[in-house]
């Protein structure tokens, strides 16, 4: 009995995913052994933060003619 080519392309394919997974395996299996070997410690010296910030604001304003003028006219009104 003689395999078609279907049957071909179908052995080839679930090959292929059998390797990929076998290669995703093998990398996390790796990464968990080498996960171990961290170590993690409080520095001896506090740590300091320098800031040093200068915060400047500019307001720019733009008035109507006539809004101006009646300002001008009127200068208690504000």
């Amino acid at each position: 009995m003689s395999e078609t080519g279907l049957m071909k392309r179908m052995k080839s394919t679930t090959l292929a995913r059998m390797g990929h997974n076998v290669a995703i395996g093998l990398a996390i299996g790796a990464a968990a052994l080498v996960g171990g070997c961290v170590n993690v410690s409080a520095p001896d010296k506090p740590i300091v933060i320098n800031l040093n910030i200068s915060i400047t604001q500019e307001v720019v304003y733009r008035l109507d003619g006539e809004a101006k003028s009646l300002i001008q006219q009127n200068p208690g009104i504000f």
